[in-house]
């Protein structure tokens, strides 16, 4: 249960941006979401914004007080304090709506697109092109954060959607980014 929740915001400095150290503290908490096998850690972004589009500096980690002083307990954040400013773990107000915070999947690039059908079809260049033109491509609208893949290695970008207000909360898992299905966080 989502009872409790700790703010880790990140402090930019001239050769970081805050955007490059909220994904790096994203990437260390999914690691070691992942190295510890917890479900029961979800995140959110207080300062989420769709205009200007941004996750803003703060990571909120939600669960409960004994979860995350385990979590906190662990050197993730090895490497970063520097750079990230830890409030201490504090109960969630118990009179907030509560929200899913997930991720959203967008199949951006025509030409990725294209490669993959090409291979999957064995088509042509020219083949593919007909089938996929430029116009099926989708410009996300929705704040995201930079990560890599440590299984291949390549760079993505995970867009953070979230639901709507509800008076109660949905209890649930959460997964390795500490998203939810229906599982949901008190929204604050």
């Amino acid at each position: 249960m989502t009872t409790h929740y700790v703010d880790l915001k990140v402090v930019p400095d001239p050769e970081s941006s805050a955007t490059q150290l909220l994904g790096a503290l994203y990437d260390r908490l999914h690691l070691a979401l992942v190295q510890q096998r917890l479900d029961s850690v979800g995140i959110s972004f207080p300062e989420y914004s769709l205009n200007p589009r941004t996750l803003g500096r703060t990571l909120r980690m939600h669960g409960g007080k004994v979860t995350l002083q385990q979590l906190l307990a662990t050197d993730w954040l090895k490497g970063m304090r520097d750079h990230v400013r830890v409030n201490d773990i504090t109960d969630a107000p118990i009179d907030a709506p509560h929200r899913t915070v997930q991720r959203k999947q967008f199949k951006t690039s025509a030409e990725r697109m294209r490669r993959r059908r090409m291979r999957r079809k064995g088509e042509t260049d020219e083949q593919a092109r007909a089938a996929i033109p430029s116009s099926m491509e989708r410009r996300p609208d929705l704040p995201y954060v930079h990560l890599r893949s440590r299984s291949t290695l390549q760079s993505f970008c995970l867009f953070v959607a979230l639901g709507p207000l509800q008076p109660q909360a949905t209890p649930g898992h959460f997964n390795s980014h500490g998203l939810g299905g229906p599982a949901t966080i008190p929204w604050f």
